[in-house]
């Protein structure tokens, strides 16, 4: 279906091309994104890095886009600025270019700085895209749209193992390819998105009692303040352990299994596509047996899968990791979805918000760890993090879907 034929569809049905599209450059974003993890075992030889520099590259491409987030999602509330989609992936191809020529580590972090940038354009304003295509499927539309950076993520390791050890730090210059489609995929999002916000709206009626856009009036402020607080706690509770993975595992295993580079990196690859599983799984199952419910089973579900793992032998910590990425990575697009429901009208806003925070908490977890593991031991990160998921308690105290919408 083409983009002029997405445009004369009902008000609530879902914009599957728009989904697909910004799922796509979601992937390769995330897949470019992915290049600085992915480069950690080659940089960590090339340039003599400790796990604490380790840590801080993680740290400034994340807390740049944590911070930059929640702005440009506020800005966009009150004006929304599709063309801006096109010019966030500028900035992740300048970073791209920069990362593959970094002579030093001071270069490694302004390129990582420009990547972040790029995320930080790209993440809100693809997030109210996907809002503004999902009809009546959120948790559908924001899982397709995930999916995608997750994805995107898991190639990493594959990058690692087959183009980073073989060709080096310069093997970053093939994803310029990605960059360019990106920015072509955004500009024919952005298309759609100028003509869906200038499209006239129908008039309001009175709201239905299974409408979400009226829920959280239905809340005291007391009652919201909570909910966002146990929100961001179960991102911090997720993000932290997934930084403790993406930064992490592959070295954990070097160091203290003895498994090779390119075998630690199909370990991570793993890992991660059963969390792009998970992510895709989530949105549906969501939308069916409600979002708290899933929230819940996802971060607590997570425990029992990430205690053990620490200290399963290599064969078992592959088991364990993959049911562990699948579980928790199902939690992400409804807590998004979820956030968003909770504050209506605020969509740029909530989605900024959450994914600043993903992006600043998981940057500020893999500093905090690497410091961690330069002072005792990498094992000693993995066994500190296990213990993240069971957070998921909390989940407990959010309103139930049904009083969400006021029922």
């Amino acid at each position: 279906m083409k983009i002029a034929a997405a445009r004369s569809l009902p008000v609530n049905a879902t914009i599957f091309p728009i989904l697909f599209m910004i799922s796509t450059v979601h992937l390769l974003n995330d897949s470019m994104q992915s290049t600085v993890t992915a480069l950690f075992p080659v940089l960590r030889e090339s340039q003599h890095l400790s796990y604490g520099q380790i840590g801080l590259i993680a740290f400034m491409m994340n807390i740049t886009a944590s911070f930059l987030q929640p702005l440009i999602g506020w800005f966009a509330d009150k004006k929304p600025r599709p063309y801006i989609l096109p010019f966030g992936v500028c900035f992740t191809l300048l970073g791209v270019v920069m990362l593959a020529l970094a002579p030093n580590f001071g270069t490694v972090l302004a390129s990582v700085t420009a990547i972040g940038i790029g995320s930080a354009v790209f993440h809100p304003e693809s997030s109210r895209v996907a809002y503004l295509a999902a009809g009546n499927n959120r948790g559908l539309a924001q899982s397709i749209f995930q999916v995608g950076g997750n994805i995107g993520s898991s190639l990493g390791p594959v990058m690692t193992a087959l183009i980073f050890i073989p060709l080096g730090q310069k093997g970053v210059l093939l994803f310029v390819v990605a960059a360019v489609a990106g920015i072509v995929l955004q500009t024919l999002v952005a298309r759609w998105y100028a003509a869906a916000g200038s499209a006239p709206r129908p008039k309001k009626t009175a709201a239905p009692a299974s409408d979400a856009g009226v829920s959280a009036f239905r809340l005291s402020a007391g009652k919201v303040r909570m909910s966002v607080g146990i929100l961001v706690l179960l991102v911090f509770s997720k993000h932290v352990y997934l930084s403790s993975f993406t930064s992490f595992y592959s070295l954990y295993l070097i160091d203290d299994f003895g498994v090779g580079k390119q075998q630690a990196q199909w370990y991570l690859f793993a890992f991660l596509v059963a969390s792009a599983a998970g992510t895709f799984i989530g949105g549906p199952l969501a939308d069916r047996f409600g979002r708290r419910n899933i929230i819940w089973l996802s971060i607590l579900g997570t425990a029992p899968f990430s205690i053990a793992l620490p200290y399963a032998d290599p064969f078992w910590s592959a088991v364990l990791c993959i049911c562990a990425g699948f579980v928790l990575s199902s939690a992400f697009s409804i807590i998004v979805v979820y956030a968003q429901e909770l504050l209506p009208g605020k969509i740029g806003l909530v989605s900024g918000l959450f994914f600043g925070l993903a992006f600043g908490l998981g940057g500020l977890g893999s500093a905090l760890l690497g410091e961690i593991a330069d002072h005792t031991s990498i094992s000693t990160v993995m066994h500190i993090c296990a213990y993240l998921p069971l957070l998921g308690i909390f989940t407990l105290l959010l309103p139930k879907d049904a009083e969400l919408r006021g029922r």
